[in-house]
């Protein structure tokens, strides 16, 4: 029985578990409507909103934690909760911030965790993981006649390491640049819990594809249960509201054009991967830093951008601006571009990227060899088809 409330415990604080499907197996099992009705008979409504609603409220403001986060049998049905929400929202920006608010606050409560207990969490997902009462030595430094041992207590199988670094592409998470022996890969405690964490973010974001029809069909049949119509309506107020009140990412760029309307489609893709909360690759950081900077977009701004993003540190971000930008680089051609597969021509479409365009100055076509030519070019003929249609207003008035 010890063994059992040890587990109901770790559910609850962790209802991504897989573990949660044995507990709370009765209401897995219920369709989402009765699901929901019950939820809403067995637990106070004002608790149950101020809950869900609190969650929403932060992950809308890129909030990275809750302040007196609760954990008990309720957070289990809120999990569910929110994930038949984000579903009836079907809104990937919406997605993606519950997902990275929640997948830090697990980050969190994970860090705090005994190392046996962050082995129970792995064991449960059915990772193949060692853990070692005594922390085994797996690399030596030796720098200025210092001697220092690196040591850990977990080892993990290499094929489920990568299954769960996949999406995080930072290079010291390459398997090249980490400790192996006999395919595991020896890891810290805090790297582990990042990979759990990420692994938290895919579980949020995980839900059945709907076409539209039945999207709408399961919408009706929930709009039914009035206390669940009214959360949803108060969320989506609070999100509109949201997106009222802040400024959006299409930044100006001088007096006439906004930066959508010139942008190539190597900046834009990323623009829109940050304006849904998804994940940026470093190079794509250091694209957007640089050519943001190149247009004389102020560092708070850029910092902004990257307020979205699931590990955004706000401290950290900034300095990392700062430090790249007193670098000087300048922003990346469309060959580098190219090279590191960002490159985003062919994806879009985009007649200039592809067929060039022709220069009055040097009378030839040319190719677009800078995403900053590109603007140019663009604004060049923007300008013209502006002016244009004052001439024709003129005419016409």
């Amino acid at each position: 029985m010890q063994v059992l409330a040890v587990q109901i415990e770790l559910i609850n604080h962790y209802p991504w578990l897989p573990s949660t499907k044995v507990i709370y197996s009765d209401i897995l099992s219920e369709k989402p409507r009765e699901f929901i009705k019950r939820l809403f008979l067995d637990y106070p409504l004002d608790e149950i909103y101020e809950r869900v609603i609190r969650i929403f409220g932060a992950a809308f403001e890129n909030k990275e934690e809750i302040l007196n986060y609760k954990i008990d049998e309720l957070n289990v049905y809120l999990y569910l909760l929110l994930k038949i929400l984000l579903s009836i929202f079907n809104d990937n920006a919406i997605a993606n911030r519950i997902a990275n608010l929640y997948s830090k606050i697990n980050y969190n409560e994970l860090s705090i965790e005994s190392d046996f207990v962050i082995y129970e969490i792995c064991r449960d997902l059915e990772l193949d993981i060692l853990y070692y009462e005594n922390p085994i030595t797996y690399r030596i430094i030796i720098a200025k006649n210092q001697r220092e041992e690196i040591k850990t207590k977990f080892t993990i199988h290499f094929t489920d390491y990568l299954n769960l670094a996949a999406s995080m592409r930072d290079d010291f998470r390459k398997l090249v640049n980490n400790s192996l022996k006999n395919g595991e890969v020896f890891i810290q405690k805090r790297d582990l819990v990042r990979l759990l964490q990420e692994y938290v973010r895919k579980k949020v974001l995980s839900r059945q594809k709907l076409d539209k029809n039945s999207l709408e069909k399961s919408r009706q049949k929930l709009f039914k249960i009035d206390e669940f119509k009214q959360l949803h309506d108060r969320i989506l107020l609070d999100w509109e509201k949201m997106r009222d009140d802040h400024e959006p990412l299409e930044f100006q760029w001088g007096e006439d054009f906004e930066l959508t309307e010139i942008a190539p489609p190597c900046l834009k893709h990323v623009l829109h991967k940050a304006s849904e909360s998804q994940n940026l690759i470093h190079n794509e950081r250091l694209f957007l830093v640089f050519l943001l900077h190149a247009l004389k977009i102020p560092i708070e701004k850029i910092v902004k951008i990257f307020s979205t993003l699931p590990d955004f540190d706000r401290d950290k971000t900034l300095y990392q601006v700062n430090f790249a930008l007193n670098k000087k680089y300048t922003p990346h051609k469309c060959d580098t571009l190219k090279s590191l597969n960002l490159c985003m021509a062919e994806k879009y479409k985009d007649e200039l990227c592809l067929k060039g365009y022709y220069s009055i100055a040097k009378d030839e076509e040319r190719k677009v060899n800078h995403p900053l030519t590109y603007m140019y070019v663009k604004q060049y003929r923007l300008s013209k088809t502006k002016i244009q249609d004052e001439m024709n207003k003129g005419k016409n008035e």
